[in-house]
C-alpha cells in the first residue's frame, strides 16, 4: 500500500441515490481542498461506454473489461464536476435515469466491482478525500476516519429529483420517479456483492429536513472533532 493511501484521511459517505451524497460531497471537498471520489460516476460511465459499444449488461466479464478500460477524465469546474468518456463530454447524459438504472444493474455485478476497486483506492492522496458511492465504507475504504451515511425518505429523493429534472428542462411524472427509486434501492440493498448498507462504524444522517449547508457544516465539524482538521 502507498504511503499517501495510509497517510490520506479519507470522508466516506455512502447512501441511496437522491440522498445528496454528490453534492454535499462536492462542497465539502471544495470547502477542504480535498480530492473528490464519485464513485457512482464510474459505474455510470462504464454503462454508458456499454451502450456506446454494443456491450450486454448481462455479459458480465466483457463489462469488467469496459471497466478496466475507461477513458474518462473529470475536469473541475466553480460548480460542478465536468466528466469527459472518450473525449466527449458525458456530464448530462450519465446523470439520466435510464444510465442510472443501468449503473445499478452493472455495479451488482462482481467482475465489474473488482475491476473498479484499484481504480478508486487511488483517488487516497494528501491532503485528504472525500469519496462519494454506495459502499465506500464498507469495501472501498474500510479504514476511512469517518464514516456517513446519508439518507433521506423515498418521497423526498423523487421530489429533488423531479426539481432537477425540471431545471433541466425535462418534465418527468413523480409517481413514475418514486417507483425508480424505490426499485433501484431495494436492488442495491439486495445484490450479493457489497449491498447498500451503513458501515457498522457510520454516522448515519438522514438530510429530509436539513438543508445542504447545514449537512455542509455537519461533516466539517465531525471531521474536526474526530482530529481530521485543525481547530477554526
Amino acid at each position: 500500500m502507498s504511503e499517501s493511501r495510509t497517510q490520506a484521511p479519507v470522508l466516506a459517505i455512502d447512501g441511496p441515490g437522491g440522498a445528496g451524497k454528490g453534492t454535499i460531497s462536492r462542497l465539502v471537498a471544495e470547502r477542504l481542498g480535498w480530492h473528490l471520489l464519485d464513485s457512482g460516476a464510474l459505474y455510470r460511465l462504464t454503462a454508458l461506454a456499454a451502450g456506446k459499444h454494443g456491450v450486454s449488461l448481462e455479459d458480465e466479464a466483457r463489462l469488467a473489461e469496459v471497466a478496466r478500460g475507461l477513458d474518462v477524465v473529470f475536469v473541475a469546474e466553480a460548480d460542478s464536476t465536468r466528466v469527459l468518456l472518450e473525449g466527449d463530454d458525458a456530464t448530462t447524459t450519465i446523470r439520466t435515469e435510464q444510465v442510472g438504472d443501468a449503473a445499478s444493474r452493472v455495479a451488482a455485478l462482481p467482475a465489474v466491482r473488482e475491476a473498479l476497486l484499484s481504480r478508486q483506492r487511488d483517488f487516497r492522496k494528501p491532503p485528504g478525500l472525500v469519496a462519494d458511492g454506495r459502499d465506500m465504507g464498507t469495501v472501498v475504504f474500510i479504514d476511512a476516519p469517518l464514516k456517513i451515511f446519508l439518507t433521506a425518505s423515498a418521497e423526498e429523493r423523487a421530489h429533488r429529483r423531479q426539481r432537477q429534472l425540471r431545471e433541466a428542462g425535462v418534465d418527468a411524472s413523480l409517481s413514475s420517479l418514486l417507483k425508480e427509486i424505490q426499485a433501484r434501492d431495494a436492488r442495491d440493498m439486495q445484490r450479493s456483492v457489497a449491498p447498500l448498507k451503513p458501515a457498522d462504524d457510520a454516522i448515519t444522517l438522514d438530510t429530509t429536513r436539513l438543508t445542504i449547508p447545514e449537512v455542509v457544516d455537519r461533516l466539517t465539524e465531525l471531521l474536526t472533532q474526530r482530529g481530521l482538521l485543525p481547530d477554526a
